[in-house]
């Protein structure tokens, strides 16, 4: 890329991060502690901001290869990480506001066949 565009899309990504963590943080001190894996739930808010979180990873997995190729600083997929990671905090404080139980991923049991005796 040339010097010129990285000058200009430039932006401080470490101090981007820090910010973004000390949102988490504070999002962190309303929930109640993950033990679970949470379904994309919780209301057209919540729904919203899980949508988001998906693209955002999407974009993370592109920005990967960016990196390694050197046309974009490192700094850029730890903003990126941090952004999914807030999404997701964000999404789970909305269904909380609006009064809508988050889903809880529960493994689905397996049949196994049971063997007769003949």
């Amino acid at each position: 890329a040339k010097l010129s565009k990285m000058e200009r899309t430039w932006f401080d990504g470490a101090e981007r991060t820090r910010e973004l963590e000390t949102w988490i943080d504070e999002l962190d001190q309303t929930l109640p502690p993950l033990k679970n894996f949470v379904l994309p739930s919780g209301g057209l808010c919540a729904a919203h901001l899980h949508v988001a979180r998906a693209v955002c990873r999407r974009a993370e997995r592109s920005v990967h290869e960016l990196v390694r190729v050197g046309s974009v600083e490192p700094e850029v997929g730890f903003y990126m990480n941090r952004l999914s990671d807030y999404l997701f905090m964000a999404a789970r404080s909305a269904a909380q506001e609006n009064g809508h139980p988050e889903i809880l991923w529960q493994k689905v049991q397996s049949a196994r066949p049971v063997a007769s005796e003949s």
